[in-house]
């Protein structure tokens, strides 16, 4: 086993994605990170939960593949698999207030994740910028009633941003956003302005390794520290709905684990120790183990030595 430096930081990010995640899943992580005296950044869903819906992807090969490598039904479990398919999907933030706000009172960064989780994911290629506005408005003005304050960040359900999007999460003033993968931070720039910074995502998720390349359950917890560097930006994502519940002891060994390493997980915003300077676009792109397209962080270094137009801080 390899010695890290001490105190190698890694940004751990929770998301939330549905009532089940919500109910189950937050408490018993909460209960986790106590336990090894861990602050990390929840992200929260909070309108309808319609994740149920995803079920007609399963005509697509590559989420039929993923489902299956995955074991999606002991993963997440059937009431996730199904829940807004016959109906409409219950009101997270009415149904949970008390669970959603949570983290917050713990200590934790809480952001804002989605809406309804769903419709973003599924449509967003469709959305017009009031849809977005829409959205956006709808899950901010719905966790700042539960939190009692504004949410500080946020993160683009399942990686699906765009131009519109960054632009539309402006008049938030967020501190920082999470919408992409990606190597380093960086001020993602849209028709010539520097927006708020993006903490991208780098190391793979469960669901997108497992199954892959001889990884399973026993054996991801030393294959997701391996990838850890202490001269890389390290973000890592888990969810609610998996570390929470269905694999809440493996996450727990990892934790264990992480600190005889040398590993230190921290909030998302404790990442940024001093100014951004890098610039940044995103990008659709697949990325492997995932079904369809994510938001990339695309380097915009070579454009800023060559573009004689100026950019605009916001």
């Amino acid at each position: 086993m390899t010695t890290l430096p001490a105190s190698t930081p890694v940004g751990l990010r929770i998301d939330v994605d549905t009532l089940r995640g919500t109910r189950i899943g937050v408490p018993a992580l909460l209960e986790t990170l106590e336990k090894h005296s861990i602050r990390a950044s929840f992200f929260m869903s909070v309108g309808p939960d319609n994740m149920g819906r995803n079920l007609w992807r399963l005509l697509r090969p590559t989420f039929l593949k993923k489902m299956l490598r995955s074991n999606a039904a002991s993963l997440y479990g059937w009431d996730i698999l199904l829940r807004g398919t016959a109906w409409p999907g219950p009101i997270i933030g009415n149904r949970l207030a008390n669970i959603v706000r949570m983290p917050h009172s713990a200590g934790h960064e809480t952001g804002l994740h989605a809406w309804d989780h769903y419709t973003w994911q599924a449509r967003i290629d469709h959305f017009s910028e009031a849809d977005i506005a829409r959205h956006m408005q709808r899950g901010f003005d719905k966790l700042a009633d539960i939190l009692g304050a504004a949410p500080m960040c946020s993160a683009a359900a399942g990686w699906r941003c765009n131009d519109a999007a960054l632009l539309a999460k402006e008049k938030f003033y967020f501190s920082y956003n999470s919408d992409c993968r990606g190597t380093q931070l960086f001020r993602p720039v849209v028709d010539g302005n520097v927006l708020t910074p993006q903490i991208p995502v780098t190391l793979p998720t469960y669901d997108e390794a497992v199954g892959r390349d001889n990884i399973n359950a026993d054996n991801f917890n030393d294959y997701l520290l391996g990838l850890i560097k202490p001269d890389q930006l390290n973000v890592y994502t888990i969810h609610a709905e998996v570390e929470g519940i269905a694999m809440r002891e493996q996450f727990d060994q990892l934790l264990g684990a992480a600190r005889l390493r040398g590993i230190q997980f921290k909030p998302l915003g404790e990442l940024i120790e001093q100014p951004i300077t890098a610039r940044g676009t995103i990008k659709p792109l697949e990325i492997e183990g995932r079904d369809g397209w994510q938001a990339v962080q695309q380097s915009l270094r070579a454009a800023l030595h060559t573009s004689s137009q100026p950019l605009r801080q916001r």
